[in-house]
Order: structure tokens, then sequence, then C-alpha cells
């Protein structure tokens, strides 16, 4: 496959972490993605649980390729901001102490050009950017924004403060184009989930599918990705199935055939 590692991430297949993870090593992924909010504190872990769990993971042949940290309010909000700000740079701690180096949040809307959410969002990124680049760890912004408005955020932003993520399912079922996304800031992206989804016509609802059966021209992106060097991770995730862990299995079969 075209210079992109496969990893799995373990929320997904809808068991505790430590199975999880052996599922993961069995299906011959090379790295796993893990949720330090609802999976793993991982700035509470005792040293000793740390080196059990890195030594698990060496043993199962698997890297933390990135971690999410998902938050109920933007960045942009100014409720509570300060504690959110202090708990994203205590998920990033913790994801360099499992020896990660990308980190997934959630952006949200992006607010409007000169609005007070959008200086206190910028704000907060820049904050946020500071203390990755202290810990090395890369921020990938996940949003289903319009590539249009990404691209103008990220433009007040230092060059190369932030990444992106680019996730084909979510850009299909908000409406918008994961080729377009590709085109246009594929030079940001520092994670990439492997997912897909078909939209809905009239009354007929859409949703997530199997990777390589929705919307997603899945080869074309990676192949529109490694045109600007990207050579980080494919995150296999399948949320809304019956049977996840064999739908992630032929996922790794479908970028292994690549």
């Amino acid at each position: 496959m075209i210079g992109v590692r496969i990893a799995i991430q373990t929320k997904c297949l809808a068991q505790p972490l430590r199975q999880a993870l052996h599922i993961a090593g069995n299906l011959q992924a090379e790295g796993v993605q893990i949720d330090l909010r609802q999976e793993l504190a991982v700035a509470e872990l005792s040293d000793t649980a740390l080196r059990q769990l890195r030594k698990m993971l060496d043993d199962l042949n698997l890297r933390v390729g990135s971690v999410s940290f998902p938050t109920r309010r933007s960045y942009g909000n100014p409720e509570q901001l300060e504690r959110r700000i202090e708990a994203t740079v205590a998920a990033m701690h913790g994801a360099g102490r499992l020896g990660c180096r990308v980190i997934v949040l959630t952006l949200g809307p992006c607010p409007a050009p000169e609005s007070a959410e959008r200086a206190t969002l910028l704000e907060a990124l820049g904050t946020l950017a500071v203390q990755g680049n202290r810990l090395g760890v890369e921020i990938a912004l996940a949003s289903t924004a319009p590539a249009e408005e990404l691209q103008n955020l990220l433009g007040e932003l230092p060059e190369g403060a932030i990444g992106l993520d680019l996730n084909p399912a979510d850009l299909v079922l908000a409406g918008q184009s994961p080729r377009e996304f590709a085109e246009r800031l594929g030079k940001h992206v520092v994670h990439l989930a492997a997912n897909d989804a078909v939209r809905g016509f009239g009354s007929t609802g859409g949703g997530e599918v199997e990777l390589g059966r929705g919307a997603a021209d899945f080869p074309e992106l990676l192949g529109m990705l490694e045109e600007y060097g990207y050579r980080g991770w494919a995150t296999i995730e399948r949320r809304q199935s019956r049977h996840p862990v064999a739908d992630v299995e032929n996922a790794v079969a479908f970028l292994r055939a690549l």
C-alpha cells in the first residue's frame, strides 16, 4: 500500500481495551487509535500500569498511531474553556507517554470571521499548538466544515501550527467532498480515517458503510495524499455495524490490496 501504515480504532471493536488490542494484533494491524476520554485515562495511569500497557503493545507488535480526545464543546466556546484546554494538554501529555505523536481533536463548526468565538478559537488553538510542539504531539483537527472555511481558518494561524484529520465518511454524510478536501487541504493532513459512507436520496437515508463500498474513492485519496508526502496512519473506523470485527478485518484486507 502507498506509504501508509494501517491502524485500527480500538473503540469501534466494541470490546474492553485489552481485548480490542489483542483483536487488532490478530488482524495484523500495525497500530491502534485509543480514545483518551472514554477508553483510557492515560494521565491517571501509574508508571507501572503504563509499562504493562506498553509491553502488551510491544508483544502484539502494535504502536499507538494516534489518540483521540473528543470534547463536548468546541474550543471556540468560552464556557469552561480553561478546563477544556487543561484536559486536552493532559491528553497530549498522555499521548507522549504512550509514544504517540498525533492527537485527533474535534473542531466543530468554524465560527464566522471576526466574531468573538473566532478569536477565542484561534487563541485556544494557538495555546494547544504551543503545548503540542513542546510535547512532540501533532494536532489533527476533525471537522466537516467546507474546505474553504478550514483553509481560511488555518491561514489565520502560524504556518504548520495545526494539522487536519481527513475523515471521508463524516465528510460524505455532511454533504462535503473528500476529494475536494484532499485537493485543497492535503498538505495539512496529519491523520487519515479509513472509513466510508453513502449519502441518502430522497426519503432513503444514507449512512456509514464498509470501507470501499461507499462514495469515497479511497485509492484516489491515498494517491492525492501521497503527492503531499503523507506517510502517516490510515486508521480503520467502523461505527455502525453488527459485525465490527469482521468489517474491520475486511478493511485491513482492502487496504493491503491497494
